[in-house]
């Protein structure tokens, strides 16, 4: 068993090599309107994408395009020596989750009250070549 799991770990490795990735958690925009700005980027080559999140007049362009700086650079740190731009590299998946909701009370007519959600998110890049 034990050299059946390594040869898969090895294998997954190799898949892997030339991926990098980078984590936003917890950041306190709706999901809804990260996944307006990540769809925009889904698929593009790198320099491509910060051209688009630098110029995106949206709130969560900002938050986006600094987390792809952050995937550039573990790309970068992975691949020493290579150029990300004649690498090809592409933003192959984001992803956008939900994360925790904090629910708020506010006062309404007729001594009632109403909930209101402040969502936030989770967003996960991933970079591969092309």
């Amino acid at each position: 068993m034990g050299a059946r799991k390594k040869e898969m770990a090895d294998r997954l490795k190799e898949a892997r090599k030339n991926e990098s990735f980078a984590k936003l958690n917890n950041h306190p925009t709706s999901p809804r309107k990260m996944r307006l700005v990540a769809d925009i980027i889904r698929g593009k080559e790198v320099v491509a994408a910060l051209n688009i999140l630098k110029f995106t007049r949206k709130h969560s362009a900002l938050p986006l395009e600094k987390l792809l700086r952050s995937a550039i650079s573990n790309w970068q740190a992975k691949n020493t020596g290579e150029d990300i731009t004649s690498a090809n590299v592409v933003v192959k998946d984001i992803k956008v989750d939900s994360a925790r909701i904090m629910k708020r009370i506010s006062p309404a007519p007729q001594g009632r009250a109403h909930r209101i959600k402040k969502r936030s998110n989770h967003v996960t890049i991933i970079l591969d070549k092309k």
